[in-house]
């Protein structure tokens, strides 16, 4: 593949159902409210991010990243989560996508498949291969990896140089498998 400049935080992205815009750090009370609900994170490893000071830091790593995204409806402006680009490895022609929460308001419609074609097919422009980073435990998140045409690679302890406490599947997307 002919490698492209990959501007890891775009311009919008956008599609009939999602927008995606750079996440700014005026954003953090709104996403907060989002995030504060403690049953968007029971299948996380990290179980206790809908506390103030445990989302304060994965909110700022997320803006040090400058790769992060805000999810919005695109009809109503609301916000439905947020998520981002991470690991991204010109020489492997790969990237990660993950740190994805939705709004349980969200949940079981068209909203986390609509942000997830956004960003895989911004990144095939640029790269051969998506990888994500899903708990063990997260049976929703691999079910909607799989489904996208993912397949379960390895597991991997730490992502972004941040050890976790529990293991993470790793899974590879190619543009070959895509099935969105």
């Amino acid at each position: 593949m002919t490698q492209s400049a990959f501007n890891l935080q775009t311009e919008i992205l956008e599609d009939d159902i999602t927008k995606l815009v750079p996440l700014q750090e005026s954003d953090f009370d709104a996403l907060f409210k989002v995030a504060s609900d403690p049953l968007i994170w029971e299948q996380h490893p990290i179980k206790d991010r809908y506390k103030i000071e445990v989302f304060r830091p994965f909110f700022d790593a997320a803006i040090n990243s400058k790769s992060a995204f805000l999810i919005l409806d695109k009809k109503t402006n609301e916000i439905v989560g947020n998520t981002r680009y991470y690991d991204y490895d010109p020489e492997k022609s790969s990237i990660a996508i993950g740190f994805t929460f939705i709004g349980r308001k969200f949940w079981g419609g068209l909203y986390n498949k609509s942000n997830k074609k956004l960003l895989i097919d911004y990144a095939f422009q640029h790269v051969d291969s998506v990888l994500f980073h899903i708990g063990t435990d997260n049976i929703r998140s691999q079910k909607a990896v799989e489904k996208l045409g993912g397949l379960k690679i390895g597991e991997v302890s730490v992502i972004s140089n941040v050890p976790l406490n529990l293991p993470h599947f790793e899974y590879e997307l190619k543009v070959e498998n895509y099935k969105l």
